[in-house]
């Protein structure tokens, strides 16, 4: 538990914040850990899983109807909670790739991460994107290799997997005993402790366990001479060959501490959760346009990271999610907004689990909490006391999937575009415009095909509309920063094709690299550029 002298004190609040964010491959058990996290914490009395077979309870993070119908998370969702004097914000993110731009958006507004690794799958394909991310913030990193009680890699070529592939040690902070199905418990390397579990009841409540010191003459009898042998070989193999502990490292980013696990069954879970603790970071400071600003400064700030319409769909409303960066946050302040540049009064503030509102009187740095949002605010929008400071935006990642979508009954022309125009704000997709096409038709670009799926289901569901879709051959949008003429004067490619985004800035569609190189040979002083500050204008749908 962290140092906390004046309890309700700024210093001794933020002293106990932790604000982490849990990213994977898809099906690594990501939701099922989270589940497990808040089991622990008295959040919950009983962890429902994704993949449930035995019950219909959902994940308490997957709150959409279309998360509980496909069983994966398609956004990210924000949870409070307490454990042992800290107050912990869990961003749960989704894994799947389709929507990966939702979780480059909210690890900006997480201190550390907990990476999740399929004992049996090693570092895949979206866990190297993601970890990549975390690399470019110093983000503080730690690893909990899942499914251990599943047969899986050996937990050797795993620590070498990480270092080889992701470029970063491994410390393993326990190990594992048996593996290939017989995954008994874990050994804490640190207090030379075995930690033995029960069956349990498929990981509903907490696990049973039994706690032996390493040296207890009724160690090898508890395991069975094969695994006890097995275990003493790889302790002395660690104690030679594996990197030491450092917390300097580790909360530089450079060190990554390992765990094993099964979030499944509760194996693991919580000596992860009391060790994560321990050692993670405390908040830091946030880059402005003014320099870095300290969490114990007393002047209030945050910054809007995500944008959720009908989180409730009984009430059609509509919530930013904030970071507390600084100062204390108190029900019905008023603040200056970056984006209009004016004073506003933040009204009906609310924390989370999951589906699940309360009301917030007061809020510290690292927490995330919701506003309501009446259409003001659009992501990466700073809000402050004291002298103005603007926090440093948060990009828009180029679409691959684009189509043309418009209202099956025009008479739901209204209902289209204010769908349409709070899903782009809320970074589910982007919009763009040909010049010169009708109002209800517009072209929507994602980062996965899945996205299509879901604007789909959530226009019909949240809006009452039904859509019509063309999918597009293009592949790339790019950004025009400078041109030598205007747009459609430019020497392109018949396949290449102008259009606008939804703040107005010029851009340009292509179905293939050649013919962006083409654009760029064929226009002297054309200037492209792949990504884009968040839309400051309002929506032009």
């Amino acid at each position: 538990m962290p140092d906390t002298p004046m309890p309700g004190s700024l210093a001794a609040e933020t002293a106990r914040r932790r604000t982490f964010a849990i990213i994977s491959h898809p099906d690594a058990g990501k939701t099922t850990l989270t589940e497990k996290l808040l089991l622990y914490s008295g959040a919950i009395r009983t962890a429902g899983s994704v993949k449930a077979r035995k019950s219909d309870k959902h994940a308490t993070s997957d709150w959409m109807d279309i998360e509980k119908q496909r069983g994966i998370s398609v956004t990210s969702s924000a949870m409070q909670f307490e454990f042992d004097g800290y107050h912990i914000n869990i961003l749960d993110t989704p894994g799947h790739q389709d929507f990966s731009e939702d979780t480059y958006r909210v690890l900006v507004a997480a201190d550390s991460a907990v990476m999740l690794i399929d004992a049996a799958k090693g570092v895949e394909a979206q866990t190297i994107k993601l970890f990549k991310v975390c690399r470019l913030r110093n983000i503080p990193i730690f690893t909990f290799v899942n499914k251990m009680d599943r047969a899986g890699k050996d937990p050797f070529a795993l620590m070498e997997e990480m270092e080889q592939v992701l470029g970063i040690r491994a410390c393993p902070i326990n190990w594992p005993i048996g593996t290939d199905g017989d995954f008994k418990g874990v050994y804490h390397r640190d207090t030379q402790m075995v930690e033995l579990y029960e069956s349990g009841d498929h990981g509903k409540t907490r696990v049973e366990k039994q706690d032996v010191p390493l040296n207890d003459p009724q160690l090898p009898e508890l395991l069975g001479e094969r695994l006890y042998k097995r275990l003493m070989d790889e302790i002395e193999l660690l104690d030679i060959a594996g990197d030491s502990f450092d917390l300097d490292l580790v909360r530089k980013g450079e060190l990554a501490p390992m765990f094993f696990g099964s979030a499944i069954t509760n194996f693991g879970v919580e000596p992860f959760l009391t060790r994560f603790l321990e050692y993670s970071t405390p908040l830091a400071s946030h880059e402005s346009d003014v320099g870095p600003v300290a969490a114990d400064d007393p002047d209030f700030s945050g910054f809007i990271f995500k944008i959720q319409a009908n989180m409730n769909p009984a009430h059609r409303d509509r919530l930013a999610f904030m970071r507390i960066c600084s100062g204390v946050f108190t029900k019905g302040m008023t603040v200056w907004h970056s984006g209009s540049g004016k004073m506003i009064q933040l009204k009906q503030p609310q924390q989370f689990m999951a589906d699940e509102r309360e009301a917030v009187e007061n809020a510290y740095p690292g927490d995330i909490i919701g506003l309501f949002d009446p259409g003001i605010f659009r992501l990466g929008d700073t809000l402050c006391t004291g002298a103005p400071v603007r926090y440093q935006g948060i990009p828009l990642f180029a679409p691959e999937f684009f189509c043309r979508v418009s209202p099956e009954d025009s008479m739901k022309r209204k209902q289209f575009l204010k769908g349409i125009s709070q899903l782009s704000q809320e970074g589910a997709i982007q919009t763009f415009k040909r010049p010169n096409i009708g109002r209800e038709e517009m072209i929507a670009g994602v980062v996965g095909v899945l996205q299509m799926d879901v604007l789909e289901y959530r226009l019909k569901s949240e809006y009452g509309v039904n859509i019509l879709r063309e999918n597009l051959p293009f592949r790339f949008v790019r950004w025009i920063v400078q041109t030598p003429k205007p747009p459609d004067k430019l020497r392109l490619t018949s396949t290449t094709v102008p259009a606008i985004d939804r703040a107005g800035r010029d851009v340009l569609m292509f179905e293939n690299e050649w013919s962006i190189r083409l654009a760029c040979e064929n226009n002297e002083g054309l200037v492209l550029a792949e990504t884009a500050d968040r839309m400051t204008a309002d929506d032009l749908v």
